[in-house]
């Protein structure tokens, strides 16, 4: 069997981001630019040949694309807010001063990630982390976070950007929320031994923060943005024939709030090119994913779909979900947890993945990932099969998205 070009170039680009850890950005761009081109000249795509091919491509993920952007440079701007506030050092005098303070904390991220997108409850739930730990962060709790946000958000139409497409595409909301099944034991296998390698690689310290004056004008602004994205994604989703899905409703709210609010409180301007770059390579994997040859998924089943979580942590989620809804068939639920939760795996998995290691660079090696986040693969294994054994798979009937 002949393996496509764009598969090889993929893999390559992959191994080269694993490996070049150094080098992320310009490693994907060059596999996008080598793919494009021989699409382009060579391939077509789904029937369009050459540049029109690719135009008409670029205008079927141009809102994602731009929406993902937004988001992941908006909430980097409102995590400097945030940290600039200083409420996040007034907590260790609220978190247990023991391995519990850690479980609390991605307690708190989980539970933001349902009403808040998870990119933006791991960047909070990151910036408080580096608080309370003394900017002394274990890439295995890195990892943690960025799970408890993807767990957080599996169940939730709001929380991940995954369901938030089978909510335009139709997928009734109550249709997802069984993910939290899952979602809740992969917490409590992740949870507990990532707060405790954190705990000895750098303590919580209850009497930090003790006077400190907080700026609530920066927290009502992060909570300004944050609502104001959440009502975006309502907005978006109340619109009729998927009308939400052709124009970036929520980027473009969130980044016009932080421009409408910046008289009142000057964001940290400096950190966007770092933002804008990390954005980059999230954007550049996505697109080079959805230019892959691939027609249709494999027959839906729980067998199939415990895969995808596992190919959504190096192949990108979205055009995974984007093959499910066209497909038909599968559980959402079951769905919207392999596909939001398995990208926890590794740090390039999730859009929350990227988001938290621009803020911490030295969780962009796929091998420390691995080895000091061994838990977050055991935990995804075990919500699984805990979803399977307490609900089953029962497969929904296509529903005309």
């Amino acid at each position: 069997m002949t393996i496509p070009l764009e598969f090889i170039v993929f893999g390559l680009t992959l191994l080269g981001v694993a490996i070049f850890h150094r080098h992320t950005l310009v490693i994907a761009l060059l596999g996008l630019a080598a793919v494009t081109a021989y699409k382009v000249g060579y391939g077509g795509f789904d029937g369009q040949d050459g540049f029109l091919g690719l135009q008409w491509h670029l205008q079927e993920e141009w809102v994602i694309l731009v929406n993902l952007f937004a988001l992941l440079v908006g909430f980097a701007l409102l995590s400097r807010h945030f940290d600039e506030s200083q409420l996040p050092r007034r907590l260790p005098r609220v978190l247990p001063d023991d391995w519990k303070g850690g479980v609390v904390l991605l307690a708190m991220v989980f539970v933001l990630s349902a009403f808040l997108d998870n990119i933006a409850a791991a960047m909070i739930g990151a910036t408080v982390a580096s608080t309370v730990y003394r900017n002394r962060l274990h890439i295995g709790y890195l990892a943690a976070i960025v799970a408890a946000a993807n767990a957080g958000g599996s169940g939730s139409v709001v929380g991940d950007t995954t369901t938030t497409m089978m909510w335009l595409d139709g997928v009734a909301p109550l249709d997802v929320v069984h993910a939290y099944v899952a979602a809740i034991a992969a917490f409590l296998v992740f949870a507990i031994p990532a707060s405790r390698r954190q705990q000895s690689h750098s303590p919580i310290e209850k009497d930090e923060g003790a006077d400190i004056d907080v700026d609530w004008a920066r927290v009502i602004i992060v909570a300004l943005i944050l609502a104001s994205a959440i009502a975006a994604n309502v907005h978006a989703n109340s619109l009729p024939d998927s009308a939400g899905a052709e124009f970036p409703y929520i980027g473009a709210t969130v980044i016009g709030v932080i421009l409408l609010l910046t008289p009142w409180r000057r964001p940290d301007w400096k950190i966007v090119p770092a933002a804008a770059k990390g954005s980059l390579f999230l954007l550049s994997l996505v697109l080079l994913a959805s230019m892959m040859p691939v027609d249709e998924l494999p027959a839906p089943s729980a067998q199939a779909t415990l895969g995808l979580g596992f190919v959504s942590a190096v192949f990108d989620n979205i055009p995974l979900t984007k093959l499910a809804l066209e497909q038909g068939g599968y559980d959402w639920g079951v769905l919207a947890y392999a596909v939001g939760f398995g990208g926890s795996m590794i740090w390039f998995g999730s859009s929350a993945g990227v988001a938290v290691s621009n803020l911490h660079p030295e969780a962009r090696s796929v091998f420390l990932w691995l080895r000091e986040g061994w838990h977050v693969v055991l935990g995804y294994v075990v919500g699984f099969f805990v979803l399977m054994i307490v609900l089953g798979w029962h497969p929904h009937p296509p529903h005309g998205g």
